[in-house]
């Protein structure tokens, strides 16, 4: 027999409570496009031997990132992991611990809290940064709202070369917080329109370096016009190994830079979990989301580590909170920062350098393709392709020849139809020379 905790006496009383009159009206946000009429074609009930068999007959229509050359990117990167990684973050007073509230019992958390902190300080140029965040695109969206407070502004600018994604999540806060947002007309690369944009009512530009389409570009005149204005200037930077090789955000100006860490520490993992860094200027640090660790010395003046700042609603009257989200992907950033101690400073250029040689090597070899042209001239481990026709049905032939060759534009842009013919392409440390060989031979088999 099912166990049901609520009986429809209970239901109707919680209703009645919070003042809606159907379970239908809490979902009343979610459009109605988006809502699924009925039940899932699914058995309404099997044996667990029977769901495994299922699901395993179902895993096998996937093709899995190291089964088969992998070059897909845009905003989540394959990435070698030690085997170490995995193995420390098991550990069960890692694996089980939680949020740090008692730091006489919590010395070892908030340690590898203090130096992943440091780390992210480091590479970014910034002054520094917080225990982590949700993941890159939400950390962006907290970038802007913190903009907001600091400038007593509303209005922020977002450049058109931003991840999609991204710029979906800070409309979305947008839309229920009330503020204004901007997009500009530059793509690919080129900071024109975005320059325009900029008024005395800007609290933020948003840029990302690399760029969606793996330009990298010198944003010092942005800088400079967005401090004119008393605006802030918000870096976002999707894949963190590129720190290992282009100028920091820090080094240029920023104000506050926010990235995506999954690229180190933290695998694909069929789409999750991520693990948001967020820097900012030492000057705003009280506007910051999320905690804060520092160091300091016990009464016997012992070094010890305590919570310094903590400005979520897990923590402090929701009114007062820089944040909402409640979660900082606690292990993830753990894992993150045993891979970045791991590589040391040497390591994690080489690991740039790398990444960045392997780039190049397949963006010659596919633009020697007929009718491929390379449209990033200036990239990290990422760069566009115009192929010759649509890139969507030529992903899907290559994936057929066992080839998963990056990312179509459309894909993430399928309302700009100057995108259609547009690949994004990744190479990482992980790519051999057979995989290029193999993207090469197979692209021009579909192209023929």
């Amino acid at each position: 027999m099912r166990y049901l905790p609520l009986m429809a006496q209970d239901r109707t009383e919680m209703l009645r409570t919070i003042g809606a009159k159907q379970i239908d009206d809490l979902f009343k946000d979610v459009p109605p496009e988006a809502r699924l009429e009925g039940l899932i074609d699914m058995p309404r009930g099997q044996g667990e031997l029977e769901v495994e068999r299922a699901l395993t007959n179902m895993a096998a229509n996937n093709i899995a990132a190291g089964s088969v050359p992998f070059f897909i990117g845009a905003g989540a990167y394959r990435h070698h992991i030690p085997a170490s990684v995995d193995h420390l973050i098991q550990r069960s007073e890692f694996l089980t611990s939680y949020t740090p509230y008692q730091p006489e019992i919590s010395q070892g958390t908030l340690q590898y809290l203090f130096e992943f902190q440091t780390q992210v300080a480091l590479i970014t140029g910034m002054d520094v940064a917080n225990a982590s965040l949700y993941d890159g695109s939400t950390a962006c969206g907290e970038a802007v709202t913190m903009a907001h407070r600091i400038t007593k502004r509303r209005k922020a600018i977002l450049s058109g070369s931003l991840h999609p994604q991204y710029q979906e999540v800070v409309r979305t806060l947008a839309k229920y917080d009330g503020f204004d947002v901007s997009v500009s007309a530059d793509r690919l690369s080129g900071t024109e329109s975005l320059l325009e944009l900029i008024d005395q009512h800007t609290s933020c530009v948003v840029v990302q370096v690399p760029n969606f389409f793996g330009t990298v570009e010198d944003l010092s005149k942005v800088s400079q016009a967005v401090h004119a204005q008393g605006a802030l200037l918000v870096v976002i930077v999707p894949e963190i190994v590129s720190l290992g090789l282009i100028r920091p955000p820090g080094d240029f100006g920023a104000d506050i830079v926010a990235c995506e860490g999954q690229s180190l520490g933290v695998g694909l993992n069929f789409g999750g979990p991520y693990l948001g860094l967020f820097a900012t200027r030492q000057k705003y640090v009280r506007h910051m989301p999320g905690r804060l660790c520092g160091a300091t010395t016990d009464v016997q003046g012992r070094p010890g580590y305590v919570l310094t700042l903590s400005t979520r609603e897990q923590h402090i009257r929701r009114e007062k909170a820089t944040s909402n989200i409640c979660t900082n992907s606690g292990l993830c950033s753990l894992a993150w920062t045993i891979h970045m101690t791991l590589l040391g400073e040497k390591g994690y250029r080489q690991l740039a350098r790398l990444n960045h040689q392997i780039a190049v090597q397949l963006a010659d070899d596919l633009s020697s393709l007929k009718g491929v042209e390379l449209l990033t001239p200036v990239f990290f481990n990422e760069f566009t392709l115009r192929l010759p026709r649509p890139a969507g049905p030529v992903v899907d032939a290559l994936a057929e020849k066992g080839v998963l060759g990056g990312m179509p534009a459309s894909r993430l842009m399928a309302h700009d139809g100057a995108m259609e013919n547009l690949l994004i392409v990744a190479a990482t440390e992980t790519n051999t020379q057979s995989d290029i060989a193999a993207f090469r031979s197979a692209l021009g088999q579909v192209l023929s």
